[in-house]
Formats: C-alpha cells, sequence, structure tokens
C-alpha cells in the first residue's frame, strides 16, 4: 500500500520539524527576512502562524488534522509578494525538506503543491 504524502514527511511531528526548519531560513534568507523576523518580537503570533502552517500543510497532505486558518488568498492580501519572493519561500521549504531528509519523489508532491498556490499568494 502507497504511503500519504502526511506519512512520507513524518506525520504532525515531522511536518512540525520541516515548518521550524522553514521559518528559521526564512529569518536568514535576506529575499524574505524582512517579512519574518518582526516576528522575533512577537513569540505569540509567531507560534500561532507555525501551528497554522502545520495544520495546513497536515490537512493539505492527507493527514487527520484540521485546517482552522484563513484560506490563501485572505492570507496573503495586502502583502504584495513578489514571484522572486515566492521562488525563495519555495527554496527555503526545500532546504528544509532535505535537512529532514525527505525523499525525491515527497519533494515533487510538495513542489506540486506550493506551485498549485502561487496564483493565491504572489501579487495579492
Amino acid at each position: 500500500m502507497t504511503k500519504t504524502l502526511y506519512e512520507r514527511l513524518g506525520g504532525k511531528e515531522g511536518i512540525t520539524l520541516i515548518v521550524d526548519d522553514t521559518v528559521a531560513a526564512h529569518m536568514n534568507n535576506p529575499a524574505v527576512s524582512a517579512r519574518f523576523l518582526p516576528y522575533h518580537e512577537q513569540p505569540k503570533r509567531l507560534a500561532v502562524i507555525k501551528q497554522h502552517t502545520v495544520d495546513f500543510f497536515c490537512a493539505g497532505s492527507g493527514g487527520p488534522e484540521a485546517y482552522s486558518g484563513k484560506d490563501m488568498i485572505t492570507t496573503h492580501t495586502g502583502m504584495n509578494i513578489s514571484p522572486s519572493e515566492y521562488l525563495h519561500v519555495i527554496d527555503d521549504i526545500f532546504l528544509a525538506l532535505d535537512k529532514n531528509s525527505v525523499s525525491e519523489e515527497s519533494k515533487k508532491d510538495v513542489l506540486a503543491i506550493l506551485w498549485s498556490l502561487k496564483d493565491m499568494i504572489i501579487a495579492k
């Protein structure tokens, strides 16, 4: 039986590690860090954002968790995220996937999901 993407990413525990590593990469990526560094001063807000992100990826990858956050368009409206910033974010996610030894097959599935979301995120 084929494992779901959720299972291949390590379930909620694995996805939580990937999200933590991704946010850390964003903080150190000069192309997007200006959007994330202010959250150092707002740890409770950052924890909420991370939890929404974990729930979003868990639900979207076939896990049992429910996502109760805003939809992608509402979340990103007014942020004016450029195509370049979006690609840097994808690079950071892939660094985190590599750090967590995610398989090439799973990385392709994650990329397909991220690419399907781009029109809901870029230039909103």
